[in-house]
């Protein structure tokens, strides 16, 4: 196996989840967890959006920032959002600050509150079958699918921004709709869902 480091606590881990104590947390309690809800999953891919072109743990680092600027993500007041709540955001140093992606929040908001069954139904129903065995190494993982260009294609046909194939399959990896843990890796394999 490569790509596996053993943490200080003697747990076999992916490479990029032992190198801060931030990303530790994260790849041990949430990253390719099983994640449902509409909220808990337009958060997700709010923040997949944000951190294009950014490092993951600078977003991470400034989570807390962006529930508070974005009304803990609820999709009802995200989408009701202004002119002078975009101003508000360009200001608010704890988040990043891009009009571009602050108004796709909006926009992708907007989105979601259109669709019938809801986001997390429309997310999950792009899940691919789970994999017979988790990958051994980095090199084995893509950076998209063509579930995650098919995803991003549906998305961006409703409406929503900043959501492309690579987006779309990291916030496929983040929600646990595919697990990209490495073989080996401590944190146990999700229970297959779709719902």
């Amino acid at each position: 196996m490569t790509d596996l480091v053993i943490g200080p606590d003697g747990r076999a881990r992916c490479a990029w989840g032992a190198s801060t104590p931030d990303y530790a947390a994260y790849h041990d309690e949430e990253w390719s967890r099983p994640l449902h809800g509409d909220d808990a999953l337009y958060e997700r891919l709010t923040l997949e959006a944000f951190q294009s072109g950014l490092s993951w743990l600078t977003i991470l680092r400034k989570r807390p920032a962006f529930r508070l600027a974005f009304d803990e993500f609820r999709i009802e007041a995200v989408a009701g959002y202004g002119e002078a709540d975009v101003a508000r955001l360009l200001a608010d140093a704890g988040i990043v600050r891009n009009r571009a992606k602050i108004e796709a929040a909006v926009a992708n908001a907007r989105a979601a509150l259109e669709l019938p069954g809801g986001l997390s139904a429309l997310l999950w129903s792009y899940a691919p079958p789970a994999r017979p065995a988790r990958p051994e190494s980095f090199a084995a993982v893509p950076a998209l699918t063509p579930e995650s260009t098919a995803l991003a294609k549906a998305l961006k046909k409703r409406g929503f921004r900043f959501v492309g194939p690579t987006t779309a399959y990291a916030l496929m990896q983040a929600t646990g709709m595919v697990d990209d843990h490495l073989a080996g890796c401590h944190v146990p394999a999700p229970v297959p869902s779709r719902a």
